[in-house]
């Protein structure tokens, strides 16, 4: 069976840019629909992310300058974005309630203590860190130490598709990894996708979704990436991201979620001081859904990363 994931039902429906008027800082949902609406498909966006350059990953241009106003004002009143993250927009350990955006999995929390209004501290008492934390970022991290937002700005994405962020008081890579993929990994990130039984669009692929990036001047001369290793560095790649697709896979059900993960490389980081995942989620239709269970894809006692 055969499914359509380039349109969405409520644009039909969708406001028009007069109706919407354009405020400042982080965008509503409104206002993404009519002011900034993606450029991309689902399975474009899944082909940039495969092709071994994140950069290809783009926010809208409008977009992108209403950002670069408000975080130079954020910078101003906390002395950094790190501070602003730390000291107010991350409510460690609890259910995001300051974003404006929000995603099918916050109903889940619904039921869960409310955050606190006021600015809290990174350390603070209200959020203690374990006294003997793990040295990185594994499924298993303690919650006290991991905060899941709705993405404030988020990249170009379908309207249908989720862009969370699960930032971490620890390194995301792995303290011990091999030395033979240090500088792919230093250059390239890491990415991963769960909840689909084929695999995801091959990197050979990407010249035929170029177009969609013209409004960037992106050619495949610019593209930054490294070329496939071998069977072994492959395989010590993927082993250097499975704690963070063990994560996503426990948080987005495979049955009802496709995710596509990846974390920026260093050369990418917006906010290079703090240690964090990106999460483009796709709520499947519910013909998908029942065909999952009816097939039994999805045994969720085994959970073992894509190759």
């Amino acid at each position: 069976m055969s499914f359509n994931f380039g349109s969405f039902d409520a644009i039909a429906a969708s406001p028009k840019p007069v109706e919407v008027p354009l405020r400042t800082g982080p965008p509503t949902k409104e206002e993404l629909i009519a002011h900034y609406p993606s450029k991309f498909t689902w399975n474009q966006l899944k082909t940039f992310l495969n092709s071994g350059d994140l950069g290809l990953l783009k926010r809208d241009k409008n977009l992108e300058a209403r950002y670069r106003t408000w975080a130079k004002a954020i910078e101003r009143e906390y002395g950094s974005m790190v501070n602003y993250l730390c000291d107010y927009r991350l409510q460690w350990g609890k259910p995001d309630k300051l974003g404006l955006l929000k995603s099918r999995l916050d109903d889940d929390n619904d039921t869960k203590p409310e955050h606190a209004s006021q600015k809290t501290s990174l350390f603070s008492p209200d959020t203690p860190s374990p006294a003997d934390p793990p040295s990185y970022f594994t499924a298993n991290t303690p919650s006290e130490l991991i905060s899941i937002i709705m993405a404030d700005w988020p990249y170009l994405v379908p309207i249908d598709i989720e862009h969370s962020l699960i930032w971490t008081k620890l390194p995301i890579i792995p303290p011990n990894i091999h030395q033979s993929i240090v500088p792919r990994v230093s250059q390239d990130g890491l990415w991963g996708f769960t909840g689909n039984p084929d695999p995801p669009p091959s990197p050979s692929s990407l010249p035929a979704c170029l177009p969609a990036l013209a409004e960037w001047g992106v050619t495949m001369n610019d593209i930054v990436r490294s070329e496939r290793g071998t069977d072994a560095e492959e395989e010590l790649v993927r082993q250097a991201g499975r704690e963070v697709d063990l994560f996503v896979r426990k948080r987005w059900n495979e049955r009802e979620w496709e995710t596509a993960w990846f974390v920026r490389p260093p050369r990418l980081q917006s906010v290079p001081g703090l240690a964090h995942i990106h999460v483009f989620a796709r709520y499947k239709l519910a013909e998908e859904i029942v065909e999952a269970k009816e097939a039994s894809r999805w045994d969720t006692s085994e959970l073992v990363p894509q190759a």
